[in-house]
């Protein structure tokens, strides 16, 4: 019996290294074959749509990365960052759109190229009521994306911040 009990000891402290051995050669290969993937020679492209104010807040407006975007999100504010639209969602709501419209022809890009849409709101219920708007900047499809309701934006009396991503193929 004693030598029985040995046998299966020994048997699982085996099987259970064999087990070990093999995950870690499993995750060396994994580890190789990751690294060949990940190594891209791509460049970012960096651009301030108000520059002094973007310096000043330490953010970029926009980076491209090969074929895409990703726009920080656009608020409804005048180059000299003071509130356009006070009290007005739609009013705010159009200001942003307008941002990233200028953010994506710089690149070249439509809404038709936006592949992920993400709506920060003080008030969810009147984005919701005002949201019909996005079928005139969305004509073909809509983008996937979140919409979350805060307690606060970056300036007093902002109501509405959009970011987006977008992916252009040639």
């Amino acid at each position: 019996m004693k030598n029985r009990f040995q046998f299966l000891h020994r048997l699982t402290f085996l099987s259970a290294l064999l087990i070990l051995i093999a995950a870690t050669q499993g995750c060396k290969e994994t580890n190789v074959e990751v690294k060949e993937t990940i190594v891209k020679d791509e460049t970012h492209e960096y651009f301030l749509l108000r520059p002094e104010l973007e310096k000043a807040y330490g953010y970029s407006h926009a980076v491209k990365i090969g074929d895409d975007l990703k726009i920080s999100g656009a608020v409804s504010m005048d180059n000299e960052g003071n509130l356009l639209g006070t009290g007005s969602m739609e009013e705010q709501m159009k200001n942003c759109y307008s941002d990233l419209e200028k953010v994506l022809n710089h690149y070249g890009y439509t809404f038709d190229d936006v592949v992920v849409e993400n709506v920060f709101t003080t008030d969810m219920a009147e984005f919701i009521n005002i949201a019909g708007y996005r079928t005139s900047i969305y004509k073909t499809h809509f983008p996937t994306g979140t919409w979350l309701q805060v307690s606060g934006l970056a300036l007093p009396g902002q109501m509405i911040e959009i970011d987006m991503e977008a992916h252009k193929t040639h």
